[in-house]
């Protein structure tokens, strides 16, 4: 059997396919574009978050956004590793991102204005990411699904934290209650985009569920995540700017109200509200950890000298 016949019997079989392996062209690049986005999200979403530490409301709230944001760089640097076994060196993803060649979820293109953000960005952003990452556990490519696993699991944790402090928002003055209700409308509609565009739009999407890469469409993960908040919102005591969510019992599936798919591809472009300064702080922030880099690298190869002597 020669390697395009290996290759497509373990697709076949719902197997995993290891660096090692052959692998089509396409498929390697496909990976290396998904998961590279994907590590970049992690690494650019620290900032907005980051941005509120220091202006938590109390000691706690301070400590677990900053555990929250240190799991978020250590989600990067697992994927950073996972995209490398397929032949990218991280120094490439990084120039690239730096550069403004690489894209990135665009929902950190948006301002984080208020405390209740970060609430909002923990349940809706990171329960759109839990809804579309959870079936990436089953990615057909090793290393990115048993990266998916761990990142997972801590991703959970990050929504239910969003989830508490809406809750508490929630139950809280009149002021904090419209606080709450505020970022939830800000924040819903770019959760939703985060699936990517209608599914009749995004090719990408049917060959990576062809090669086991995703299980789901865009649409069909939107449409489970939109059913979860819908429930879910309920018990906040709050609501969702869309009058048009409906349960179609004839497709078996959650309906939403039109999305400006306008805005996503401005966004993308690198029009949006914040593009320019993510990258801007993110250029800055790899410029000043040259030295940190570069200590690294000397103190590597004294302790490489050491060994071989």
């Amino acid at each position: 059997m020669d390697g395009q016949e290996q290759f497509e019997a373990l697709i076949a079989a719902d197997a995993r396919v290891e660096p090692r392996d052959w692998m089509p062209e396409g498929y390697r690049k496909t990976l290396v574009r998904q998961i590279s986005q994907h590590a970049h999200s992690e690494i650019i979403g620290m900032q907005p978050e980051g941005n509120w530490i220091s202006r938590a409301p109390s000691l706690k709230r301070k400590a677990i956004l900053m555990a929250k944001v240190q799991d978020e760089a250590g989600h990067g640097l697992y994927l950073y590793s996972a995209a490398e076994t397929l032949g990218t060196p991280r120094d490439r993803m990084t120039e690239d991102l730096i550069a403004g060649k690489a894209r990135y979820s665009s929902i950190f293109n948006y301002p984080a204005l208020s405390w209740a953000d970060m609430g909002a960005i923990g349940w809706l952003v990171d329960g759109a990411a839990i809804c579309n990452q959870v079936p990436l556990c089953r990615a057909s490519y090793g290393p990115y699904g048993r990266a998916m696993v761990r990142i997972c699991k801590e991703e959970s944790f990050h929504q239910r934290q969003g989830f508490e402090i809406l809750l508490e928002l929630a139950r809280g003055t009149d002021a904090q209650k419209e606080m709450a209700q505020d970022a939830i409308n800000r924040w819903y509609a770019p959760s939703l985009m985060m699936f990517g565009p209608p599914d009749d739009d995004s090719p990408n999407s049917r060959q990576s569920m062809a090669w086991n890469i995703k299980r789901f469409s865009n649409d069909e993960l939107r449409s489970r995540f939109v059913g979860m908040i819908v429930e879910q919102v309920q018990v906040l005591g709050l609501t969702l700017p869309d009058p048009a969510i409906r349960f179609n019992a004839e497709t078996g599936r959650w309906e939403h109200g039109p999305l400006d798919w306008e805005e996503f591809r401005e966004v993308l472009a690198g029009r949006g509200p914040c593009n320019s300064q993510r990258l801007a702080r993110r250029r800055e922030a790899h410029e000043e950890g040259a030295w940190v880099r570069e200590a690294a690298a000397a103190y590597a190869r004294r302790q490489n000298a050491t060994e071989v002597a």
